[in-house]
């Protein structure tokens, strides 16, 4: 029921019809929070919905991003049972989106109009996010292109039992996330509380990617495999203490996961199992 359940969301998910509804949702978004900014600019929104109402423009793209990178997570969650290495590289890719939104959300901040002096140390922060957010995009080039996507065991039925784990797995974020990107929306809109959605999201990352290295024991114990899925772990953590960290140790750290990343595949497929040998002739 699981793996049924499992596959009908994915197919779902990932058909034409459902992409075009999310990009076209993401405009409407965008195009609404911007009228309502607009309306709140010229006095016009309604009273009840006034202490509601942003007053810069740029929260409209703080918004906009939050959906697409919400939109990134669901992806990130189906790709769990697909492949560990890919999954840890959508964890790249999204973290490498958030560096970019804290760009356009630091630029919505700044006062007006810009004076270099005023502006200098945020633009630098700028500076800094961007280039690591181009860093690991550039690492992730690389990463993808050295995958393998070695199979778990030998045994058919041994790694159809660890997909329907990992299914299992992405059944329970999937669950998870949607109540934790609520809560957060609910803090920040209502209570106007900031609430760590990004940082919760990848500490349970984090107890998911161990989970897999405990299950994925039971089918292979070569110290190869558990190195690998153990270092795909430490890169989630990583990644969860750049979000914590200040503008630049965040842009340094998000770059040195990649880097731990690539390195740990790198290592992977060139200190595998060697090919046997034919023996050669008894002379």
């Amino acid at each position: 029921m699981i793996e049924s359940t499992f596959d009908r969301l994915e197919a779902a998910w990932e058909s034409a019809t459902a992409r075009r509804i999310v990009a076209d949702a993401l405009v409407a978004i965008f195009v609404l929070v911007l009228v309502v900014v607009e309306l709140g600019a010229l006095g016009l929104e309604p009273t009840a919905l006034r202490a509601f109402t942003p007053v810069n423009h740029f929260f409209a793209v703080e918004v906009a991003f939050y959906a697409l990178l919400a939109y990134e997570v669901v992806g990130l969650v189906f790709g769990i049972a697909r492949s560990v290495a890919n999954a840890a590289g959508k964890q790249f890719e999204i973290f490498s989106l958030i560096l970019l939104r804290q760009s356009f959300e630091s630029f919505g901040h700044l006062p007006v109009p810009l004076v270099w002096a005023d502006v200098r140390g945020t633009a630098l922060e700028m500076l800094a996010a961007c280039s690591g957010a181009l860093a690991i995009f550039v690492l992730l080039g690389f990463y993808y292109r050295a995958q393998r996507h070695e199979p778990l065991s030998g045994d058919t039925r041994d790694r159809a039992s660890f997909i329907r784990a990992k299914k299992a797995i992405a059944l329970l974020l999937l669950v998870v996330f949607p109540l934790v990107g609520l809560e957060a929306a609910w803090g920040q809109l209502v209570r106007r509380e900031e609430r760590a959605f990004f940082e919760t999201l990848y500490t349970l990352l984090v107890f998911a990617d161990v989970l897999v290295v405990l299950i994925s024991a039971r089918y292979s114990a070569t110290y190869r495999v558990v190195f690998r899925n153990s270092g795909v772990a430490v890169s989630t953590v990583l990644l969860r203490l750049a979000l914590a960290a200040p503008p630049y140790a965040s842009a340094l750290l998000g770059t040195a996961s990649a880097l731990f990343a690539l390195a740990l595949t790198f290592a992977y497929n060139s200190f595998g199992t060697p090919p046997q040998r034919r023996s050669a002739p008894a002379p």
